[in-house]
């Protein structure tokens, strides 16, 4: 599951409010996509809000602990607890850090990344889709491993 490696809380990124909920895949993911603000200054995903692209969010579900009365195995998603995903939940928002295992089951289909190798320069889509395709998007980082970005969003 793809999630932030090299990350300052004071200085490469900020924290707002979620505008809607978030939905995982299968594997409880979500990320990492491109957002901006709404007026109101909640997250959105996608380059489309009124601030146009302000960072890199990944979610990743909460996953079930493991006891004698734990109904599924250690670490499934526990999808009864989407905690942080939901309208109004406080995020953190990257603007300059690492992201790593990109290459997880279920990222490269979900989130579109395929064909990725070391030293591509990376892009968002205007749906907050990561790309190495530079006609329209918006360039966010690039890659140091095939499965490690650099995000560095100017503001």
């Amino acid at each position: 599951m793809a999630r932030y490696d090299k990350y300052n809380p004071v200085s490469g990124g900020f924290r707002a409010p979620l505008a809607a909920n978030l939905t995982l895949d299968t594997n409880g993911e979500f990320g990492p996509k491109a957002v901006s603000l709404n007026s109101s200054g909640r997250v959105v995903v996608g380059t489309a809000g009124t601030s146009g692209l302000v960072g890199i969010v990944v979610k990743n579900g909460a996953r079930q602990p493991w006891t004698a009365t734990t109904a599924g195995p250690k670490g499934t998603v526990n999808a009864a607890t989407p905690i942080g995903c939901m309208a109004g939940d406080i995020v953190d928002v990257m603007t300059g850090g690492e992201i790593v295992d990109l290459y997880t089951i279920g990222q490269n289909a979900t989130n579109g990344i395929t064909g990725l190798a070391a030293g591509q320069p990376i892009y968002a889509t205007a749906a907050g889709d990561l790309t190495n395709v530079l006609t329209g998007n918006t360039k966010i980082g690039w890659t140091v491993e095939a499965n490690r970005l650099v995000v560095r969003v100017a503001p």
